[in-house]
């Protein structure tokens, strides 16, 4: 296996790629470091919420017509700005015209297969433009259909990677390319043994950026947002909140598993697998630094940074049956697993069970479905109750931290908590609170443990 040398896989996001200014931005950051040679690219500000209308079933053609053509101004409101336009413009009307075709076919026979290839072309668009962009700077960038190397299972909408070809078929097409040009590629999308186009789940382009950096044994993976880094908690909640300069691996991945939007969940698992530090930084003002997450850290605080995750489902599940019997939670699970669900955390008393699941944004349909409750029906009572979101205190031997349940029922006085849950992990305590409250009980809890005396 070929290695090359100092390899840095820089991910760029929506924002990052809004604009020509934006673009042009991220273009001197690769410019400005030799060592970044492959380019993972999100779709532009805006486009995917577009392409998420025209996933959905029976759009009329007028109100298609005209997403379509927003989404041809953003595109274009960026290529004008270069020397390649014409050849630009003829790439982006040609998939332009693919992507009306799909979401003709979409309105007349919905299916998750058609949904996920209307959502590949927000990151098609700007991986053609974006290495464009980097020719007008005197840098070699090339674009390259991510589709030939991640190669995918068929479950349509988050669909699963198949390791070992990834990891070939990208030392076998991209290593090769890495000394004579910036490849730029496209995250998120995938393709299954059929040819057809897959998406790794809403977010997934950073976890792409992660599992090409792993196939390709990369040095370092940068993860270029809107934001200086990650923070004690979102700056939206709390004027209060600041920059995390340093990380652990564990506490990255209990952030992103309990809603820092900063990072895609399943990012972390390919760097931890190789031991690739991970940068996160901002490429509006990228010479603010940013925070920079790897094994070993200098400090360990018991309180790192407060979590918030939104759109969040609370199931319970209650049965006489369960008192001293066994196997009633296997047969609860089983009836999850049919359905290719993912359980978060989970509190049981003598008859009931209490179960979180994630509703990420932008999904299409609800993640409780009627013929999940329907199957879980036959086996036992069940109430779901959405509106609620999920608020995680991470950081280091919380678990053994005295004092931590006065902090937090202060925190939320005269506020319904739904679900507490310590004690999984040394990381973190989380509990679910009522949508509404959610940012109130935020900044108070980050007043209580974060506030500088």
């Amino acid at each position: 296996m070929s290695i090359v040398k100092n390899l840095t896989v820089s991910k760029f996001g929506g924002t990052s790629v809004a604009d020509f200014e934006a673009m042009l931005r991220c273009a001197n950051i690769i410019k400005n470091d030799p060592s970044n040679k492959v380019v993972v690219v999100s779709a532009s500000s805006g486009v995917t919420n577009f392409l998420v209308r025209l996933s959905q079933s029976q759009v009329p053609l007028p109100e298609q017509a005209n997403i379509i053509d927003k989404i041809k101004a953003i595109q274009l409101n960026i290529t004008q700005h270069l020397s390649a336009e014409i050849e630009l413009n003829q790439k982006v009307n040609q998939l332009l015209a693919e992507l009306a075709q799909h979401a003709k076919e979409q309105s007349l026979n919905h299916s998750l297969r058609t949904a996920d290839a209307i959502l590949s072309y927000g990151e098609q668009f700007s991986s053609i433009i974006f290495a464009d962009v980097l020719q007008s700077i005197n840098v070699n960038g090339k674009a390259f259909d991510v589709r030939q190397v991640m190669k995918t299972n068929s479950l349509f909408g988050k669909a699963v990677v198949e390791l070992d070809a990834l990891h070939s078929k990208a030392q076998a097409l991209l290593t090769p390319e890495l000394d004579n040009c910036v490849i730029v590629t496209q995250g998120f999308i995938g393709q299954n043994q059929a040819g057809q186009t897959t998406t790794l789940g809403r977010g997934g382009s950073d976890y792409s950026a992660a599992l090409l950096a792993e196939a390709l044994q990369a040095n370092n993976l940068a993860i270029w947002t809107d934001v200086e880094g990650i923070f004690t908690t979102d700056p939206r909640i709390t004027e209060q909140a600041r920059a995390i300069k340093e990380i652990s691996f564990g506490e990255a991945a209990e952030m992103a598993t309990f809603g820092a939007k900063i990072l895609h969940p399943a990012t972390l698992i390919p760097a931890m697998r190789k031991n690739i530090p991970v940068f996160v930084g901002s490429s509006k003002a990228p010479e603010q630094g940013g925070t920079r997450i790897q094994k070993e850290v200098e400090s360990s605080p018991t309180y790192r940074s407060i979590a918030l995750r939104r759109e969040q489902t609370l199931v319970t599940v209650k049965s006489p049956e369960m008192l001293h019997a066994s196997g009633f939670l296997a047969k609860v699970f089983a009836i999850l697993a049919e359905h290719e669900l993912s359980v978060d955390l989970i509190t049981t008393s003598e008859i009931s069970v209490a179960l979180t699941f994630d509703n990420p944004a932008g999904s299409t349909q609800a993640v409780i479905t009627k013929s999940v409750v329907e199957d879980l029906e036959q086996l036992c009572e069940v109430k779901v109750e959405n509106g609620l979101s999920l608020v995680a205190i991470i950081g280091n031997n919380i678990h053994t931290t005295s004092g931590i349940g006065n902090v937090i029922f202060d925190a939320v006085e005269g506020v319904n908590i739904r679900m507490i849950c310590q004690g999984a992990s040394a990381h973190n305590l989380c509990f679910l609170v009522p949508e509404k409250q959610a940012n109130k009980v935020v900044e108070k809890l980050h007043h209580s443990l974060f506030s500088v005396a």
